[in-house]
């Protein structure tokens, strides 16, 4: 029989966000001037408080000896749990697992892959068939049952043939002849008998990337994409050569695509920085453009006193694509923690990476390498926890997540740790 709805919603989670969406973006429009001062002012205004920002040791060391030692000692409990299930989360990271908390306390994960996954793959200025292969590939991997693929149509042609064929390839069940911004809204509202996106992922342009920017929330997404970026390390062992062919290779990718070189070998900055001219002039019309405005607009060479320095400013930048040409490639694999993809030795190149190496090329630009990493299985498979309790665990658990909930002023929580206290004999 069909499903009855006895009682039905009038609003939903997300009946308020427009509303929502335009105050937090004046705020946040705001502060980026205002900064500390505003931060003060708006709390003053919101929270009618006047007092320090940052919490002092001294007021921290004043909370916990005036703190009564039962909602310490709750607080802790808590703690230790939480604690011991991020420590098996961690042992345990890409499998699904149970572990037993306390006494009849047991929680777990499941990893399980969405439903619909949205594969985006560009092919406005390029055709960027590597990008069906990244995305389709690593979503069939991951175990999505649903993938669909968009990508732009020429006149009278449609899709460009090879992205049709390798989106096949890959395991797309829909292909459709779609770009831009429709696009993405095509596959996050299900449009043409398609079910709605669960995750969108793939490259795109400033539409592409502020549309899955506006949906985030509604459908997940792979990350907050950018123009192309590339940066070389290179100490007196590179060829300076092989560098300015390498930072031209990323600059075709358009106009504002940031190529950077930092390094600590003058001489060898001297002739990348006469060489990358050179060898931009000598490209084809359109990606010679592209690679001049870059070069020109978004170029950067950085000289620096040590390989200590290198690394710190290559870390502040978080490039998309890091190439190491230096010695010792081992000491920056273990000291270099902010990047997209790095690439080690001057046999490969972010080119190889980009088509056909094996890594993922969708990946975080703009200096998100500090919290993501690229596309990866992971982003389409949530990481879901569970757990199951015995009667007799309650005795401790309930009771504690009661009066943890009553000091935040919480009763109905508080209550359905009483009702189970009484249920089973521990409250009279």
């Amino acid at each position: 029989m069909p499903i009855e709805y006895l009682k039905k919603a009038k609003k939903t989670s997300s009946t308020d966000d427009l509303k929502t969406r335009e105050i937090v973006e004046n705020i946040l429009k705001n502060l980026e001037t205002s900064k500390e001062d505003g931060c003060i002012e708006l709390t003053k205004k919101f929270d009618k408080y006047e007092g320090e920002i940052i919490v002092s040791k001294e007021k921290i060391e004043d909370i916990k000896k005036k703190l009564d030692q039962k909602t310490k000692d709750d607080v802790k409990f808590s703690y230790e749990r939480v604690r011991k299930f991020a420590e098996a989360q961690l042992k345990n990271y890409g499998n699904n697992f149970e572990v037993e908390l306390s006494k009849g306390l047991y929680a777990g994960q499941s990893l399980i892959p969405v439903n619909t996954a949205g594969c985006y793959v560009p092919a406005g200025r390029y055709a960027h068939i590597a990008s069906a292969v990244m995305s389709i590939t690593t979503a069939k991997v991951a175990g999505v049952k649903n993938i669909i693929s968009c990508s732009s149509p020429k006149p009278n042609v449609g899709a460009h043939p090879t992205i049709i064929y390798t989106a096949d390839l890959c395991g797309a069940d829909v292909i459709l002849n779609l770009g831009g911004v429709q696009a993405i809204a095509a596959m996050a509202y299900g449009f043409f008998g398609n079910a709605p996106a669960d995750i969108l992922v793939g490259p795109g342009n400033q539409y592409v990337a502020e549309a899955k920017r506006i949906l985030f929330g509604k459908v997940g997404i792979d990350l907050f994409a950018g123009p192309t970026e590339i940066a070389i390390i290179a100490d007196k062992s590179a060829d300076p050569e092989i560098v300015a062919y390498d930072l031209v290779g990323q600059a075709e990718h358009g106009y504002n695509s940031p190529a950077w070189l930092i390094t600590t070998d003058k001489s060898l900055a001297e002739v990348v920085i006469q060489k990358v001219p050179e060898l931009i002039k000598d490209l084809p019309e359109f990606p010679k453009s592209n690679a001049e405005a870059a070069w020109r607009d978004y170029g950067e060479v950085i000289l620096c006193e040590n390989k200590e320095e290198m690394a710190k400013i290559s870390d502040e930048y978080a490039p998309e694509h890091l190439e190491v040409h230096t010695e010792n490639l081992d000491w920056w694999l273990k000291r270099l923690k902010n990047y997209g993809s790095l690439f080690l030795g001057e046999e490969t190149t972010v080119a190889y990476g980009d088509k056909c190496s094996g890594t993922n090329h969708i990946l975080p630009t703009k200096g998100a390498g500090r919290y993501t990493g690229g596309l990866f299985v992971g982003k389409f498979i949530k990481t879901l926890s569970f757990q199951r309790m015995t009667k007799e665990s309650t005795e401790l658990v309930g009771a504690a997540a009661a009066r943890l909930s009553r000091y935040e002023g919480m009763e109905a929580h508080a209550r359905t740790g009483d009702i189970r206290l009484k249920k089973y004999g521990y409250l009279k």
